[in-house]
């Protein structure tokens, strides 16, 4: 009797308790530092598309000897803009494949002339409306990644 009592046995409620306080710690020390990552990460995306879009505006303006207005938007990097400057000398497969979109999944927004530098591209941030800190920051291609380091 005693052999199947013993091969019966399971942990006591101590050993669990012990067990999920120990990974409660281990969570609450590396949560912190894994979602502090993928926010630096996803800033790091917005300023690499904003290079790859001035790269394709560049491209565009040397082409046509002006960037895509405001109301072409950036839309104009992917096919030929129907609205007045049409551009001359527009490549068969445009200046980009597609647009990026911002790393919370929203269009990246344009003004030309604009209002920091010769065009202004940016993404109002997480929640998507103009202002906001952390994720929510409105970030522009006139900024800078250590504006965002912490």
């Amino acid at each position: 009797m005693n052999r199947i009592n013993a091969a019966q046995r399971g942990f006591s409620l101590i050993e669990i308790m012990v067990v999920l306080v120990i990974l409660g710690l281990l969570i609450s020390i590396v949560a912190p530092n894994v979602l502090d990552r993928a926010d630096s990460a996803r800033v790091q995306k917005v300023f690499a598309d904003f290079k790859a879009i001035e790269t394709s505006l560049k491209s565009y303006r040397l082409d046509n000897f002006s960037y895509p207005t405001s109301e072409q938007g950036l839309d104009a990097l992917v096919s030929k803009p129907s609205l007045d400057p049409i551009p001359k000398r527009y490549p068969a497969n445009g200046y980009l494949d597609s647009l990026p979109k911002d790393p919370w999944g929203n269009a990246y927004l344009y003004i030309s002339p604009g209002e920091h530098g010769t065009v202004d591209i940016y993404t109002l941030g997480a929640d998507g409306v103009a202002g906001g800190e952390g994720q929510n920051a409105d970030i522009g291609n006139w900024q800078s990644m250590s504006d965002f380091e912490s």
